[in-house]
């Protein structure tokens, strides 16, 4: 398997996981039957869950191009060792937003945000060059 598909599993692997937190104590604080019928207002839900959903969202929004990136690399055969490091890079820079998102931390989150937009960027490169 070659590394850029390794961490796009995981990148996806946290993408399924990540919503299990909120929505778990969504469910224990309005029981399965609520919780499965209308999504949490959020006077129901304390700050932390409210913004890991959100990094949650975030994280979607960034996997796609991840996903169709290292696809095209892959294709293409032009996935190398830079390519291998950029796709961890995104990994650990998602981890770490949705970290410091849940926690709340000022001015940190937006920085693992943009290292992840930025490997983006520079797998939009590699397909283009």
């Amino acid at each position: 398997m070659h590394p850029e598909m390794f961490w796009l599993g995981m990148s996806i692997l946290l993408c399924l996981i990540i919503w299990i937190p909120y929505t778990a104590l969504y469910g224990g604080l309005v029981g399965f039957k609520t919780g499965s019928i209308a999504p949490p207002p959020h006077d129901k839900l304390p700050p932390w869950a409210l913004r890991l959903h959100r990094s949650h969202i975030n994280l979607l929004e960034s996997l796609v191009p991840l996903v169709a990136l290292i696809l095209m690399l892959k294709t293409m055969g032009k996935v190398e060792d830079t390519t291998a490091t950029a796709a961890a890079i995104f990994f650990f820079a998602r981890v770490a937003h949705a970290i410091t998102y849940a926690l709340g931390v000022p001015w940190v989150r937006p920085v693992f945000f943009t290292i992840g937009w930025l490997v983006n960027c520079y797998l939009l490169w590699k397909v283009l060059v």
